[in-house]
């Protein structure tokens, strides 16, 4: 009976000293699979220029290399209409991006000795998304396939979301229109500005609380009236921009996401366009160029209707200098999954 109790003590130790072996093994094993999904992790972000969230996603050099230059229009929408209309285009292989704002009362139609009210860009809208892609396409000479548009919510829930944005407003703003809820009170000046004061800002074309605020404007040299916002709304979408890419932000993917999806309309697929966020939170900000569509003011016509013309040759030349890269042959995509690769004032 003591010798079967000794043979059955030195069973269960060799039994422990075999297990504690198997859990040394074992240990050891999960050190080394770590250590190679490590150095694969390392390799990876280190081919992606140290691009830690690409590598984290999965990418290689080839998943950026695939990646096509991006161009879409966007479109501001408040109230049923859109007084903000901007080209958007970015190419993550070289980091550029470039911003072109169309104006509002841009002429879109065929006769321009004798235009209709319709014939502006933004009524277009009315009628569908797709019909003002195809009178930019027609204005610009691109080949323009995708739009988003934006509700105003969003911005101001996209403002909140990141804590804020620290803006230089160029002058003291003060309009009301009680037919559209609309408020602007802003003074001058760099400030912390929070989603409904940026609403403001973007929505401010000219003042009509007086004096001494009466029918004033942005100055001349920065842009009287809608090329003022226009330039404003430009100015304010790289700030927002500058401040979402920070890493901070990171953790707030999740709730830029959801207002997105629910204020926003677009007919890019998401897939097509989560391959782009890493590259996208790297841009170097201060080169993202920024225009606005060259043309002049006229009510020069049979209608006495103020339009914007656009300037053919000027405007060939801008959009040589900002798409040279991004002028499609017909038919060619300009974003694929393969990766899956102003209500104004």
């Amino acid at each position: 009976m003591g010798k079967h109790a000794e043979i059955k003590g030195k069973t269960k130790k060799k039994n422990k000293k075999k297990k504690k072996h198997l859990g040394i093994k074992f240990f050891l094993f999960i050190v080394i699979i770590l250590g190679v999904l490590g150095g694969i992790l390392v390799k990876r972000a280190y081919d992606l220029e140290w691009n830690w969230i690409a590598a984290l996603m999965g990418h290689t050099k080839e998943t950026r290399e695939n990646l096509e230059r991006v161009t879409v229009l966007i479109m501001g929408e408040s109230g049923g209409n859109t007084d903000s209309i901007m080209i958007v285009t970015y190419d993550p292989k070289i980091q550029e991006a470039a911003m072109l704002s169309i104006p509002r009362d841009t002429f879109a139609g065929d006769n321009p000795s004798s235009p209709r009210a319709s014939d502006k860009i933004n009524s277009l809208y009315h009628q569908s998304p797709e019909k003002v892609v195809a009178a930019v396409n027609k204005i610009t000479g691109l080949n323009i396939e995708y739009y988003l548009i934006f509700d105003t919510a969003v911005l101001i829930e996209l403002v909140d979301i990141i804590g804020g944005i620290e803006y230089d407003v160029p002058i003291d703003m003060k309009y009301d229109d009680f037919t559209q809820d609309l408020h602007i009170d802003l003074k001058k000046g760099v400030q912390k500005l929070n989603g409904a004061q940026v609403e403001q800002l973007v929505r401010f074309r000219h003042n009509n609380i007086g004096p001494p605020y009466y029918g004033s404007t942005y100055p001349y040299d920065y842009g009287i009236e809608d090329y003022g916002r226009m330039k404003t709304q430009r100015n304010v979408a790289i700030t927002i921009a500058k401040q979402t890419i920070k890493l901070k932000n990171i953790w707030e993917i999740g709730n830029i996401i959801d207002s997105f999806s629910k204020n926003v309309t677009t007919n890019v697929e998401a897939k097509a366009v989560k391959d782009y966020i890493p590259y996208g939170m790297q841009i170097d900000i201060s080169r993202i160029r920024s225009e606005q569509l060259p043309g002049n003011d006229s009510n020069n016509n049979s209608s006495g209707i103020w339009f914007f013309y656009h300037d053919k040759e000027k405007t060939k030349t801008i959009v040589e200098e900002l798409f040279s890269s991004n002028i499609p042959k017909q038919g060619e995509a300009i974003i694929t999954g393969d990766n899956d690769k102003d209500g104004g004032s």
